[in-house]
């Protein structure tokens, strides 16, 4: 008997004590970042880095829109002549923007 009191009182104290399992978790995310509003192909390119923004005129001139060059295979850029680890970090980044894990980052307001 004197077990099971024991047991509950500790139960009920650590239970409302944390709310959250993992407390002081949120505060690390608590920080918006700035990201790029509308996201065309320059802005995505320019995200990517690397010397991927080089193939601007290329990607828009022949895709032209944003929406396709999410959907593009790695075939269709290679007739571009875009190399083949431009095209890798295209379809990588591609492929974690569509899914919601990467957006490209806005460029910092110098004054």
């Amino acid at each position: 008997m004197a077990w099971r009191q024991i047991f509950f009182k500790t139960r009920v104290i650590s239970m409302s004590q944390q709310p959250h399992p993992t407390p002081g978790f949120s505060r690390f995310f608590s920080k918006s970042s700035l990201y790029v509003e509308k996201v065309g192909i320059p802005e995505f390119l320019k995200g990517i880095g690397k010397g991927v923004e080089s193939h601007v005129a290329k990607l828009e001139s022949e895709i032209g829109d944003f929406q396709k060059l999410l959907v593009t295979r790695t075939l269709r850029l290679k007739k571009l002549g875009i190399p083949c680890q431009q095209r890798k970090l295209i379809l990588k980044y591609a492929h974690k923007y569509r899914v919601g894990l990467w957006r490209p980052r806005a460029e910092p307001v110098k004054s």
